[in-house]
Parts: C-alpha cells; sequence; structure tokens
C-alpha cells in the first residue's frame, strides 16, 4: 500500500514538473521572437571605396554632417565624396536584417587592405606602429609610455615625402688620406630615456642620392666597386665621443694602398629582420649614458659619412615630435584634413 502512494505520487510530480518545463520552453521561444534581429551599424559609404560608421547623419547642403560610431564624435565630409546609391543599398539590406552583397564585399576588401598595412607597419608595442612609408626610428620609453622618435641624418635636409631616401658622402680613396665624421653640438637632439632603445630601419639601401652624386657603392683603390655588406651586417650602433662642445662619430684611414680603415667604437647589437622591409637593431648589453650613432657601412672597412644620431640620458627631457599609442592603433603624424576625414584603419 505503501510502495503504491508512492509510485502516485512521484507521478504526480513528474507530470507537474514536466508541465513547467513546457511552460518555461514557450515562454523563452516567444520572447526571444520578440527580440528583433540585430542589425550591422550604419554606413555612408564613400566613392573611394571606404566607409564611414555612424549612428546618425544629417544632410546641410553640399555637407553631411554625422556622428561617428568610432570616434564618438561629430564630423562632416563634402556630399560629392558620398556614394549615395550604395548608402542606401546597405542601409535598405540593415533594415532588413540582411547583409548586402556589396557590404560583404566591401568588408573583405577594408580587411584585405589592413592586413597588409599592418604588414608594412610592424607594431613595436601596444597601440604603437611604425608608419609603412619607412625611415628610421628609435623606441623610447618616456614616463612610462613607450615612444617613437625619428632620427634624420646629421647635417642633412631630407625631404619628409622621401624620407626613405638617404645621403651617402663620395668616399675617394686617396693615399694618406683622413676623413673625420664630425657632428655639430654635444649633445644630439634625439635622446633615449632608456638604456636599451631599439632602433627600426626601413630606407632605400639603393638610393644614390648622395650629396656629390656618390654611388651606393664604395669605390677600391682598383676602381672596381666593392660589395656591399649583407642587410643583416648594414648597419651599426656605434659610440660618439665629446670633443671641444663638438661630437666625433670616427674616421676613415686610408693607407697608401688605398685600403680603408675605419676608426669607430662598434656596439654589440642584435639584428632582427621584420615585415614590411623593417629591420630591428637592439643593443647587447644596456648603454652607457652618453652619446651614439647609427652608421651605414658601405665596404668591409668603410662606412657612410652620414650618421643617424642619438643621445642616451634618462634625465633628459621629453623629445619633441614623438609617435606615442594611439587606442585606435592608428599612427597618423598630423591630423586629417577636416574636409576628409577618412575610416581610421585599424
Amino acid at each position: 500500500m505503501k510502495s503504491h502512494v508512492f509510485r502516485t505520487g512521484f507521478g504526480r510530480a513528474g507530470l507537474l514538473a514536466a508541465a513547467i518545463l513546457v511552460s518555461v520552453f514557450f515562454c523563452l521561444s516567444f520572447c526571444l521572437s520578440q527580440v528583433p534581429t540585430p542589425t550591422q551599424a550604419r554606413r555612408l559609404i564613400l566613392k573611394d571605396g571606404s566607409y564611414q560608421s555612424v549612428t546618425k547623419y544629417e544632410v546641410h547642403g553640399d555637407r553631411v554632417r554625422y556622428f561617428s560610431a568610432e570616434r564618438g564624435e561629430w564630423e562632416e565630409i563634402p556630399n560629392s565624396l558620398i556614394d549615395w546609391d550604395a548608402t542606401g543599398k546597405f542601409e535598405q539590406g540593415r533594415l532588413q536584417g540582411k547583409v548586402a552583397p556589396e557590404a560583404v564585399e566591401l568588408d573583405k576588401e577594408l580587411e584585405a587592405e589592413r592586413k597588409a598595412e599592418q604588414a608594412r607597419s610592424p607594431q613595436v608595442a601596444p597601440n604603437l606602429r611604425l608608419p609603412d612609408e619607412g625611415g628610421i626610428f628609435l623606441l623610447d620609453t618616456y614616463e612610462n609610455q613607450p615612444q617613437l622618435a625619428e632620427l634624420q641624418q646629421s647635417g642633412s635636409e631630407l625631404d619628409k615625402k622621401t624620407k626613405s631616401n638617404i645621403l651617402r658622402a663620395a668616399i675617394n680613396p686617396m693615399a694618406g688620406a683622413r676623413q673625420t665624421i664630425e657632428l655639430p653640438e654635444a649633445h644630439a637632439k634625439i635622446q633615449s630615456h632608456t638604456t636599451v632603445p631599439s632602433l627600426y630601419i626601413n630606407i632605400d639601401l639603393n638610393s644614390n642620392d648622395a650629396k656629390q652624386g656618390a654611388p651606393a657603392t664604395v669605390q677600391a683603390a682598383s676602381g672596381e666597386p666593392s660589395p656591399l655588406p649583407p642587410t643583416g651586417e648594414r648597419f651599426k650602433i656605434i659610440l660618439v665621443q665629446v670633443k671641444g662642445g663638438k661630437r666625433i662619430a670616427g674616421g676613415i684611414n686610408v693607407a697608401v694602398t688605398g685600403k680603408m680603415k675605419t676608426d669607430e667604437r662598434f656596439v654589440a647589437s642584435t639584428v632582427t629582420t621584420m615585415t614590411g622591409g623593417w629591420v630591428k637593431l637592439t643593443p647587447a648589453e644596456p648603454l652607457a649614458t652618453g652619446e651614439y650613432a647609427l652608421i651605414e657601412m658601405l665596404g668591409k672597412e668603410a662606412m657612410n659619412l652620414y650618421v643617424w644620431d642619438f643621445g642616451v640620458n634618462p634625465a633628459a627631457p621629453a623629445n619633441a615630435g614623438t609617435w606615442k599609442p594611439d587606442a585606435t592603433d592608428a599612427q597618423p603624424k598630423t591630423d586629417q584634413p577636416a574636409d576628409l576625414k577618412k575610416r581610421e584603419k585599424q
């Protein structure tokens, strides 16, 4: 009798639990059916193929004012730069919860472009990338913040649009000649606050833009061009001596036979090849406070007489014009024109 009562009670409880589960299931199904399908953010698609992610926009004559979904602020763009047909098609698909084919292709193109740009601009610190146009940069740390400082060749005035080109001095073997590399002032403009700065190099190694028209190769006494060192041995860091308010980066002695012998103080360093044509040069040990320079070797015993100078001084003031981490992981050196602020590339 007790066993029958137990089975009966269990059966009723089981039926009640099943009924509750069914009710919960239908309730959840109904609630989920009432939740709208997520749609893509609104876009203003430009005629150049890029787009602006926006939350809203207003058309005022020949200008379009929009609130950027990425930067959280109002911006403007000329009406003539917007592809309104493509924008309309995308908006229609967005409202219908569909992904427009044009948007899919555009996203693929932008993603491929983003990856290609990142390959040209390797990341050297969180949210800090090298520029894709090349140059020579020193990675510094100032007040616990990583910064990139661009190094310029001493005594040269380079066109910023062709910074990857460099100057090379003419080296003509002359019996008994000695040429000293002297740098003006006692200290370089760029001072590293860390004792182990990394140098990032990406320049045109075949540039013939010498001040006196010197070729990229060094002419030996025989008149035959001397082969240039491989990339990993092309650049070195040297210690610079300060004398009489000037810096002596090194010199070249030329024997009667025409053989050159450099008089520099090399700093042991490690070389790492990176993407985008960049080479990373890092001292093997911490550098003492003082003056240094990056030199280009033009042969086994010859060097470019134009160097990239820098100093090491943890107590030095902040360097001017440095590149700092950007939360968007983009590194424009200057602000974009107000008329066209394109979508920031990640």
